[in-house]
């Protein structure tokens, strides 16, 4: 007789947990990162590029 008392709480335990799930939803925004380069920096960018390239001719 306490055989199947103990399947029946046991079944009953195993719903009462699986109906106890939890979902999260994460709502996550797109950054965005602008960047805008004067004149100067990419004169200093070209002469280092220049640079490498004549310290190291087989690079590309």
């Amino acid at each position: 007789m306490r055989r199947p008392a103990l399947i029946a709480a046991a079944a009953l335990l195993t719903l009462a947990t699986a109906a106890c799930s939890y979902n999260v939803h994460l709502d996550v925004a797109p950054i965005s990162i602008y960047a805008k380069l004067d004149a100067n920096v990419r004169i200093q960018l070209d002469k280092e590029v220049e640079s490498l390239i004549t310290k190291n001719p087989n690079l590309f």
